[in-house]
């Protein structure tokens, strides 16, 4: 039971940290899974990861499209794989003007053993629509405050194998670089798309 009460209570600490940061939820349905920033919203911010061999990659690289944002690792067993999946369907049944400008970036919190060579094949199971980058530790402790989240380590077992808590939400961001949206990890392929697809319109509106 250890390791989702831990993840229940960083979900929370997001949820409490965007409201402090001055995002404001708001139901647009019955979902209530929408939400947008009053003010400027503090999460997210300029970064510089280490992608695809071993190539930079920076927020700047990705001005102009809508960005996904979810933290994990590639020998996560559960929240990991339902989610890049869950997230490059819900992209695929995107119309195509909308879905071109849509990118998942999946940052892995592992890099003692998420290389990007690792990290690249990982990614490439669930489309071509991910980018996967990682960092160094501290690089990455400082990303994730900046997400108002955290990630932690297991104990390791006899065979170095250990387990990583982290969170479950998908930080959508606009084609600005503006946190716009955080998905629930509940939500299903259909509202996804139809979020995204919102998102999309409004900018065209």
């Amino acid at each position: 039971m250890r390791r989702p009460l831990l993840l229940v209570i960083v979900g929370g600490f997001i949820l409490g940290a965007l409201l402090g940061a001055g995002i404001l939820i708001f139901n647009t349905d019955m979902r209530g899974n929408r939400v947008t920033t009053s003010g400027k919203a503090l999460v997210g911010g300029p970064f510089a990861l280490t992608g695809k061999a071993g190539k930079t990659v920076t927020d700047q690289d990705f001005r102009g499209r809508y960005m996904l944002v979810f933290f994990g690792f590639t020998h996560c067993p559960d929240i990991c794989p339902t989610t890049l999946a869950r997230l490059s369907q819900a992209v695929g049944k995107l119309p195509e003007n909308e879905r071109e400008r849509v990118t998942i970036m999946f940052v892995s919190v592992d890099p003692n053993r998420d290389t990007p060579e690792q990290i690249a094949a990982y990614t490439r199971f669930y489309g071509d629509r991910i980018a996967g980058v990682t960092g160094s530790e501290p690089q990455l402790r400082q990303l994730v405050k900046r997400y108002r989240t955290t990630f932690g380590y297991d104990e390791p077992d006899e065979n170095n194998n250990y387990n990583v808590s982290h969170s479950a939400g998908v930080y959508v961001f606009d084609t600005r670089g503006k946190a716009r949206l955080l998905l629930r990890p509940d939500l299903t392929v259909a509202q996804i798309r139809d979020d995204i697809s919102a998102l999309a319109q409004e900018r065209r509106s």
